[in-house]
């Protein structure tokens, strides 16, 4: 018997964006004026991480900034809805992550219009820096020798 795929419409895009050991499950709504994510009314523009809104998960004032001209520069604010849940990582890692999945999530979205403004500003690009594993016999650190005998 032949094994037959059902095509499932979806109302939104979904993408991954990684850095470091932060990860991000981005989805794009395009079509929708409001979504509903839990007790939360999202209108066009919206952005949710984590079941909470964007200002409120991350609240230090330094990141708000990098998203909005992000979105400022590829002319998509208010445009769409985004939704994230990232998990890993610190928060700064954990920004660095929606963006690279938001980026994706454009790309998917009007290929024709995003991708070379994505491409040019490196958005697309994974930064795959992570930080360096502990070796056996370096004493706890990465990069640390024991120390020899002077004689």
């Amino acid at each position: 018997m032949a094994k037959v795929k059902k095509n499932i419409v979806r109302d939104y895009i979904q993408t991954v964006g990684r850095r470091k050991s932060a990860v991000a499950r981005v989805r794009l709504y395009p079509t929708v004026r409001k979504v509903n994510i839990g007790e939360i009314e999202v209108d066009k523009g919206g952005v949710i991480v984590n079941g909470m809104l964007m200002k409120d998960y991350f609240r230090f004032k330094s990141y708000y900034p990098r998203l909005n001209k992000f979105l400022v520069d590829l002319g998509v604010d208010g445009k769409f809805i985004f939704t994230a849940k990232v998990a890993g990582g610190g928060t700064n890692s954990q920004l660095d992550a929606m963006i690279h999945g938001i980026a994706r999530a454009l790309d998917k979205q009007d290929t024709d219009v995003y991708h070379h403004l994505l491409q040019t500003g490196g958005y697309l690009t994974r930064d795959d820096r992570t930080r360096e594993r502990r070796k056996v016999g370096m004493g706890g650190k990465a990069r640390r020798k024991r120390q020899s005998p002077k004689r």
